[in-house]
C-alpha cells in the first residue's frame, strides 16, 4: 500500500474529531471502513498513530509527528483545488471579486455566501499574514475587498483614502496550551499561571510579536519566545512543548484546550476594507453572518460572551474611516 492524499486526509480527520466514529462521520464513511484504513495506514508506516480508548482517540508521538507533516500537504491541496477553480472561472469570463484576508474561520463561510448571491461571480482569495499589506493591494486597487485584524498596541498603516468598517470593535485572543497543561482545568487563564511556559508565536503577522511581548513584560513576565507559524504551534502545543496565542473562534481539539486570558489582556480589532463604501456593501452582512456563525460553534468564545452578557459586539458594521 501506498499513501496518498486521501490517507492524510483521514489521520487529519480522527486527530480533529478525537474519535474513529466522528470521524467517519465528517469523511462519510463506515467506522468499520475508516478502522480497516487506520490499520492498513499504520501498517505501511510501521507502527500505531493513534490510541485508542473510552475517551476516544488520540494521536502517538509517531502520530503526532506524521499529522503535523501531514497537515500543510492537505491544506495546500485544497488551495491548489481552489486556485484551479478561481482559474477556471476566470477563463469563463464571469464577473469576480477579488478578497484578501488574514486567517480566519470565518472566511469558507464568507466566500460559500458571496458564491451563493451571485453564483456566476466566483470570488478569488488572496491570503497574507501581513494585514498592511492586504491594504495596500486593496488601495492599488489589486484587491476589491480585505478582511484583515489589527493588533491592539499595533495600529495598522491604512492608506489615504481607503473605506474601513468595524466588524469587532475588540476580540480577545485566548490562549492554546495541552489539554492535560494544569492550567486547563481552569475556565480563565491567568498569565502567571503560564510564566514558566515557552511561547510560540508568527512573528511575520503584523503586531503579533510586539502585542504578545508588551502584555508578558506588563505581567512582570520575560517570555521564552519562539518563532513559528500557528500550524507548527498547534502541533507543538498538544504535546505541551509550548503555549501560543489563538483567535476565540478557533475550532476545538480533543488534544488542546482553548481558553479566554483572565482579564482579556490581548485583544485585536477585525475590520473589513475598500475603496468606497459602496463596495463595502458588497460582502459586509455576508461577512458578520459568517463570523457569527463560527463564534457560535466555537464554545469557549460562546461561554465567554455569555458570561460577559454582551451578545454580539456590533448587530452591524460600523464606518470607522473614508
Amino acid at each position: 500500500m501506498e499513501l496518498e492524499v486521501r490517507h492524510l486526509r483521514v489521520l487529519c480527520a480522527i486527530a480533529d474529531a478525537g474519535s474513529l466514529h466522528k470521524a467517519a462521520r465528517e469523511l462519510g464513511m463506515a467506522q468499520p471502513s475508516l478502522s480497516t484504513q487506520l490499520r492498513r495506514i499504520e501498517q505501511t508506516l510501521g507502527g500505531r498513530l493513534f490510541t485508542r480508548g473510552r475517551t476516544g482517540s488520540r494521536p502517538t508521538p509517531l502520530g503526532h509527528i506524521v499529522v503535523s507533516r501531514a497537515r500543510p500537504l492537505v491544506a495546500e491541496l485544497a488551495a491548489i483545488v481552489a486556485e484551479t477553480r478561481v482559474a477556471a472561472a476566470r477563463a469563463a469570463g464571469g464577473p469576480r471579486l477579488r478578497v484578501g484576508a488574514t486567517a480566519s474561520r470565518a472566511l469558507p463561510g464568507w466566500l460559500r455566501r458571496l458564491r451563493s448571491r451571485v453564483p456566476s461571480a466566483e470570488p478569488t482569495l488572496q491570503m497574507d499574514v501581513s494585514a498592511n499589506s492586504l491594504l495596500c493591494m486593496v488601495a492599488e486597487g489589486r484587491l476589491d475587498l480585505a478582511f484583515v485584524h489589527e493588533v491592539e498596541g499595533s495600529p495598522l498603516r491604512i492608506p489615504a483614502g481607503l473605506c474601513v468598517r468595524v466588524l469587532v470593535e475588540r476580540e480577545p485572543q485566548f490562549v492554546t496550551l495541552a489539554a492535560d497543561h494544569p492550567a486547563a482545568a481552569q475556565a480563565e487563564v491567568r498569565l502567571a499561571d503560564l510564566a514558566h511556559d515557552r511561547w510560540m508565536i508568527d512573528s511575520t503577522v503584523d503586531g503579533e510579536w510586539d502585542g504578545l511581548c508588551r502584555v508578558l513584560r506588563e505581567a512582570g513576565i520575560e517570555p521564552d519566545l519562539l518563532h513559528g507559524d500557528y500550524l507548527t504551534a498547534y502541533s507543538l502545543a498538544a504535546i505541551g512543548e509550548v503555549v501560543t496565542v489563538s483567535q476565540p473562534t478557533a475550532r476545538p481539539r480533543p488534544d488542546l484546550a482553548i481558553r479566554p486570558l483572565k482579564g482579556d489582556p490581548i485583544g485585536v480589532r477585525l475590520l473589513l476594507a475598500a475603496r468606497t463604501a459602496a463596495e463595502l456593501d458588497n460582502g459586509s452582512s455576508e461577512l458578520e453572518e459568517a463570523y457569527w456563525e463560527v463564534a457560535r460553534q466555537a464554545p469557549a468564545y460562546q461561554e465567554w460572551l455569555e458570561r460577559r452578557a454582551t451578545g454580539r459586539p456590533a448587530q452591524a458594521l460600523r464606518v470607522v474611516g473614508a
